[in-house]
């Protein structure tokens, strides 16, 4: 069993509305589905990726209105880093951040590629870094925003976890789920050991996960704009029925096979608390939607379905079009 690379990342924020305008306003992702919490159908939740719902290019946002804010700390998902071809694409995104008053710093060379740090109006910690096409395919960019196709975002890049014992993690990555640490590079944080990076699938930034110790921190207290979980992705269906189990005997409390309609999903948590997530790559975004309409409508599944119009009066208005 080999997973091939992240999969997607669940955050939470507290203004659905303006992370829409952010998302596909000003990051110009294309919103491919609108849809619900399955486990709280009373809230959105919203798939933001390229333009046709490439697995490994999705960030998703649960509606909770009442988060409070993020204090950040240990035991988190810290950064999420979103793919571009070019440095000459992250200058072009450094001038439309100062067109639009977002937060950012300047360009960074992390682990040899060049990166640009930013915020969203909740704090989401984002990252841009160049991906020169060594690795994971990259999807196929949204260009109906106006953002040139050759700067446009082209899907996930690597997650950073921040730990108070990475060692336990480190051990979670390689020996259960078949990573390979490939190298570190230093921390910007006075003090604190090297971030190690670890690799699966073809590798380059989509197949990522960087790991950083940071002992000088109190665990995080998540709110809006913090990352819920990260998700893997598990190429086939017959791969997926072997994990439940091989997680297991390894000695994990699991979700058990969790069926998400558009993906098929376990869930579990690493030694120091994070929630990991595998995924399939089937079915995908476009079951029950055309791919031109996707995420134009209210999307819910089948075993939901029955209780729609329950679910759609129950849920506060959107006005993401307006």
């Amino acid at each position: 069993m080999k997973l091939e690379g992240i999969h997607h990342v669940s955050a939470i924020t507290a203004d659905v509305n303006k992370n829409h305008a952010f998302f596909t306003g000003i990051l110009g992702m294309r919103l491919v589905k609108k849809s619900v919490n399955q486990d709280n159908p009373s809230s959105y939740h919203l798939f933001y990726a390229d333009a046709v719902g490439t697995p490994g290019t999705d960030m998703t946002y649960f509606d909770i209105p009442v988060a409070g804010k993020t204090y950040p700390g240990v035991s988190s998902i810290s950064s999420t880093a979103l793919r571009v071809k070019s440095e000459a694409a992250l200058n072009y995104w450094i001038s439309r951040f100062e067109g639009y008053q977002v937060p950012h710093g300047e360009i960074e060379q992390r682990f040899d590629r060049p990166t640009l740090s930013f915020q969203d109006f909740e704090g989401s910690r984002l990252m841009l870094v160049v991906d020169d096409g060594t690795g994971i395919e990259y999807g196929i960019p949204w260009t109906k925003t106006g953002i040139p196709e050759e700067f446009a975002i082209v899907g996930l890049g690597p997650v950073q976890l921040t730990v108070r014992k990475p060692e336990k993690t480190a051990t979670v990555l390689t020996d259960i789920l078949g990573f390979e640490q490939i190298g570190s590079y230093p921390s910007s944080i006075d003090g604190m050991p090297d971030i190690l990076v670890f690799s699966t699938g073809k590798g380059g930034p989509a197949g990522e996960v960087h790991l950083e110790e940071r002992t000088d921190l109190p665990p995080e207290r998540p709110g809006r704009g913090s990352v819920h979980h990260v998700a893997f992705r598990v190429k086939t269906f017959e791969e997926y029925s072997k994990w439940n189990e091989h997680l297991r005997s390894n000695g994990f409390v699991t979700s058990g096979e969790v069926d998400r309609y558009y993906f098929k999903a376990i869930y579990f948590r690493e030694p120091n608390g994070i929630l990991f997530e595998l995924s399939t790559d089937e079915p995908g975004f476009a079951t029950d939607e055309p791919m031109e309409e996707l995420g134009e409508n209210l999307a819910l599944p089948p075993f939901l379905e029955p209780k729609r119009t329950q679910i759609e009066a129950s849920l506060r208005p959107l006005t993401l079009n307006d």
